[in-house]
């Protein structure tokens, strides 16, 4: 049988020339996939040596240039925390828990009388063809009044009275009803703000103020400012009560307060007591029937030798002007009197 050398060749190179592909490339890429072997009959072979294969061709990737200093963007700031809610819903939370609303407790009449507190808001309903009054506390100046609807509210201002009562009124009245705006009242002394509310329902013929925190400012000025001892014949302040209350008309020569010891009432006038003529004192006994009572005048104080439950001071002719001084707590005085007697 007649063979080639070709044909004998050819079971043989095979193999070698895996082995000289895997020998001649001791480095290949791992990404690079092995590319499938090529058919026997397009191998071209050499009768004197292995033919050259040609190995895979891995496309060199062009690495990027550097950015320049004018292309670099400094990243964006971690963005702040911000608080919870709207602004707006906060300051109408804030309005909704500053509203006072009339309370049926604090009805005097037909007046609605709120405890006043700083930064409070005030309703008042209104109604058309009807005007609400805002009364001031007596003595108190108005200084100024704004509207947030000049338009369609009408308002003013009035004063009654004369002298440490007079007191000014500010009037609102509205034209129409479904409106609603803010008023804002300032005075010599504080200023109000005030909701304003028109129906067409009943309207609210007057609102003032109770002022409970300048109450409690003048009780401690009177415990500052009680007399001392050498002012008032040698008394103790520790011994002294204080529960007189002083009404009538309100003459120049007014009493300031009175108290006593247990023994004896003193009675404080103004300082410029002994500028005019000193009102004589008279005292009530029991069914009002006067009595006679020894006093003394000493500065500005009338000095009564016995404690009395209520007395008047009383100064003119044809128009007298009459100031009593009544004690408030019967049962107390009662006790005190009689410690004094013994």
């Amino acid at each position: 049988m007649n063979r080639s050398p070709m044909s004998i060749r050819v079971p043989i190179v095979v193999p070698a020339l895996l082995l000289a592909a895997c020998a001649g490339n001791d480095r290949v890429a791992p990404a690079a996939p092995v590319p499938p072997a090529a058919p026997l009959a397009e191998a071209h072979l050499v009768a004197d040596g292995p033919p050259a294969v040609a190995g895979p061709v891995v496309p060199e990737v062009p690495s990027a240039p550097p950015p320049l200093a004018s292309e670099v963007q400094a990243l964006p700031a971690a963005p702040t925390a911000r608080p919870a809610g709207p602004p707006l819903s906060r300051i109408a939370a804030a309005n909704r828990e500053a509203v006072r609303e009339p309370s049926r407790e604090a009805w005097q009449g037909a007046v609605q009388v709120y405890d006043w507190a700083e930064g409070a808001l005030y309703r008042l309903y209104t109604a058309p063809e009807r005007v609400s009054e805002i009364a001031l506390e007596p003595g108190e100046a108005l200084v100024s009044v704004a509207a947030g609807d000049t338009v369609r509210w009408v308002i003013g201002d009035t004063v009654s009275g004369a002298g440490a009562a007079r007191r000014t009124h500010v009037l609102v009245k509205p034209t129409m009803a479904g409106l609603s705006t803010n008023l804002v009242i300032a005075t010599d002394r504080r200023v109000y703000h005030v909701m304003l509310e028109s129906t067409a329902g009943a309207a609210m013929a007057s609102m003032s103020w109770s002022y409970p925190h300048d109450a409690l400012k003048v009780l401690d000025r009177l415990a500052e400012t009680a007399p001392q001892p050498e002012h008032v014949a040698g008394v103790s302040v520790d011994s002294l009560e204080f529960g007189y209350a002083i009404a009538g008309d309100d003459p120049p020569w007014r009493p300031l307060r009175a108290f006593d010891d247990g023994v004896q009432v003193f009675i404080e006038f103004p300082a410029d007591l002994a500028r005019g003529e000193a009102p004589p004192l008279f005292v009530s006994g029991e069914g009002g029937m006067g009595e006679l009572v020894n006093y003394r005048q000493r500065g500005r104080y009338y000095v009564v030798d016995r404690l009395f439950a209520m007395a008047e001071l009383r100064l003119g002719e044809r128009r007298q002007q009459v100031v009593r001084i009544v004690r408030s707590d019967t049962r107390s005085h009662v006790e005190r009197q009689r410690r004094g007697r013994r």
